[in-house]
This record gives C-alpha cells, sequence and structure tokens, in this order.
C-alpha cells in the first residue's frame, strides 16, 4: 500500500511539474514573442474612455453582442474543429492566380482605378496615383505561430510582399492575426507611409519598429483628411485580442475611403447589424464594398455574417459592386471552403445585387460596365 502510495505520490508532482512548465512556457512566449503585440498605455487608455464605447478598460460593441458561448457550445465547437466530417473545407488543388508585375504598378497612369484581391481580406487599392493596402495579411499562417493555425490555400501570392511598390497608405480594420500579421507589417513598414487603424492598435505597431509619426489612430466616426483623400473609421460589430489576456483592449472597425470621384467601402470583419444602414446614409452610395462573407457559424453571427447577410449589408450600404472577401484563403470556421462564395452569389443575383467575384490577382477596375464574374471556384 505505501508503495503504491509512493507511486501516486511522484506521478502527481511529476504532473503538476509538468503542467507548470507547459503554464511558464506559454507565459514565455506570450511575454517575450513579438507577434503578440503591444499594450497601451495608462494614459492612452483613460483617452479611450472618452470614445464613447469604452466600459470597465474595454471597447464595447454598439448593440449587445455576445461572446459568452458557455461551456457546452464551446465544447461542441472544438470537437467539429477536430473530429467533424466536413467535405470539402479545403481546396484539393492551387486556386487560380493572376500574378501582377510591380513595374507595370509603378507607372500605372493617374487616372487608373483598380482594386486587386490578394486572398482573405487583404486587398490592393490603385487610384488617382495612390496605393492603399487593406488588412495586408500576407503571411503564411493566422496565428502567433506556424503550428497553432491553418496553413494558406496557395504557397504563392499575387506579387511578393518584397516586390511590393511604395505604398501610400495601410489600413488595418482590427487586430486579430488574419488582419494584422506580424511578419507582414515588419517587411512593409519601410515602404509604408502612412497606417490607419482604430484605437489602441498602433502599441502592436510600434512594438514591430512602425515609428508612432506615421500611425494615425482614429475612433468610430473620425476622419483624416489628406491629398484629396478622406480615411472615415466607421463602427464594425466584432472583437479583439492576440493573447490569453488582451481581449477588446484596442478597437475594431470598418473604414470609408472617399476622392473626389470614388467611394469604396471596406468591412473588416463584422455581424451583422444597424451600423451598415447608417453609414450607408451618411456616407454613401458607394462604388465598391469589400464586405466579409467567410468564417461564419450559426453559433457565432453576432461577430461574422452569414453570406445572405453580407449581401444584405450590401443594399444597407447603398453598394454599387460587392466584392466578397474574408474567403479564398484559410480555413477557420467549419463550412466548406466554397460554401460563403456559392451563398452570396446566389443570393446577390436573386436580389439582382451587382456582384465580383475576381480570382487571386485578377484586377476589378472600377466605374466599368465589366467586372470578374465567374465562378471560377467550381
Amino acid at each position: 500500500m505505501n508503495k503504491i502510495k509512493r507511486v501516486l505520490k511522484i506521478t502527481g508532482i511529476s504532473l503538476g511539474g509538468l503542467i507548470l512548465l507547459v503554464v511558464l512556457v506559454a507565459m514565455l512566449f506570450v511575454n517575450m514573442s513579438p507577434e503578440f503585440g503591444g499594450a497601451s498605455s495608462a494614459e492612452q487608455q483613460k483617452r479611450y474612455a472618452g470614445s464613447g464605447h469604452y466600459k470597465d478598460g474595454q471597447f464595447v460593441n454598439a448593440i449587445p453582442t455576445s461572446l459568452d458561448l458557455g461551456f457546452v457550445k464551446t465544447m461542441g465547437i472544438m470537437y467539429d474543429f477536430f473530429f467533424a466530417n466536413i467535405p470539402n473545407r479545403e481546396p484539393d488543388a492551387l486556386l487560380p492566380l493572376e500574378t501582377l508585375d510591380s513595374l507595370e504598378m509603378v507607372n500605372a497612369p493617374n487616372g487608373l482605378e483598380r482594386l486587386t484581391w490578394f486572398g482573405h481580406s487583404a486587398c490592393l487599392l490603385e487610384i488617382n496615383g495612390k496605393k492603399v493596402f487593406f488588412d495586408p495579411m500576407l503571411g503564411d499562417t493566422p496565428a502567433p505561430h506556424p503550428w497553432l493555425g491553418s496553413k494558406r490555400y496557395n504557397p504563392t501570392l499575387p506579387l511578393a510582399i518584397e516586390k511590393l511598390p511604395h505604398l501610400d497608405a495601410v489600413v488595418i480594420s482590427h487586430d486579430h492575426y488574419d488582419h494584422l500579421d506580424y511578419g507582414s507589417i515588419v517587411k512593409l513598414k519601410d515602404k509604408v507611409d502612412r497606417f490607419y487603424v482604430p484605437l489602441g492598435v498602433a502599441a502592436h505597431l510600434v512594438r514591430w519598429g512602425v515609428p508612432s509619426g506615421s500611425i494615425t489612430e482614429l475612433n468610430w466616426w473620425e476622419e483624416h483628411n489628406v491629398d484629396g483623400f478622406t480615411f472615415i473609421c466607421t463602427p464594425a460589430r466584432h472583437f479583439s485580442g492576440r493573447g490569453l489576456f488582451d481581449g477588446f483592449q484596442t478597437l475594431w472597425a470598418s473604414w470609408v475611403i472617399k476622392t473626389s470621384n470614388t467611394s469604396i467601402y471596406f468591412s473588416g470583419d463584422s455581424g451583422y447589424g444597424p451600423h451598415f444602414k447608417e453609414i450607408g446614409e451618411k456616407y454613401g452610395p458607394f462604388d465598391l464594398t469589400m464586405l466579409e462573407c467567410g468564417q461564419y457559424n450559426e453559433r457565432w453571427t453576432d461577430i461574422h455574417m452569414m453570406p445572405e447577410e453580407t449581401v444584405q449589408a450590401s443594399a444597407d450600404l447603398k453598394s454599387k459592386l460587392l466584392m466578397p472577401i474574408h474567403w479564398g484563403a484559410f480555413t477557420l470556421a467549419l463550412h466548406s471552403w466554397t460554401d460563403p462564395v456559392d451563398r452570396v452569389t446566389f443570393t446577390a443575383h436573386k436580389l439582382h445585387i451587382p456582384i465580383t467575384t475576381p480570382r487571386l490577382g485578377e484586377p476589378v477596375l472600377l466605374h466599368q460596365a465589366e467586372f470578374p464574374d465567374d465562378e471560377w471556384w467550381k
């Protein structure tokens, strides 16, 4: 009996030591790895308190938005992610891709108005001789470590990040890994004039070597005017956080870009809500809206739209042309990889809402009668 007790005691001590070691390694990883970003100062947090949507030390959505799934639902989601048999979750071949020529981009005429999709939510806008990149997550894995996330479907991009030309602006919607990527920012930062980010996100960029003077941090409904462009930070219905204990410490947003003759809307991540109609009434109509349509599930509709809601949001925004994003690069939910675009195109056609579905790297020319609309994923 004493021998059994001794074995159990040693086993318990060993198990406890192993758990402690895992916790310590995790804490060191979070605290020392730059991928997790930075934190806002106490002075900055005091400023956020006056934003109108900052409560008890956290940013909040404009309408009630639940992220509390409860133990049973959370366990059910985890089980589904690891064990559910979901056909076609990833493509069985490389996606068709059109390559870009950096020299052609540098020498493009000033009158060119072109948008190019790099997959997921990464989109490059060329307009009035300027280049604006939305959520340039150009890395291989949307996670703090390659072991912790799914791989990009295509190992190559329409244009390698090292070959991208000078960028006048980078616009960030929020700090989740599939939108704000440490490796991409480090490679881009020396060729970007200005970063536009929601409140709190600047701390991440500063830690990664971006000069604070090159960052414009905005609250919802705030605007910044420069060289004939207006950058407007607008609401979204989502959340934020990169580590274990920094949830809701930075703001999430959508963005409006306006010039003298063109209006663009970029949704970032968002559940459906009245903010789309409010933005449409205040800044619409839009020549093009880039709206998320993937990585959804009935259990988290507060923070990610279903594809049918994407089409409704486009109508609310008074959009002349809908371009679905947040799909075609990573598997981050429990649907097939083509389900988002199948459903959003079906609904858009049913409601006679113009929609464009370019291949990776295929240009969408603004103010043109024709745009990419073939069902290439089939």
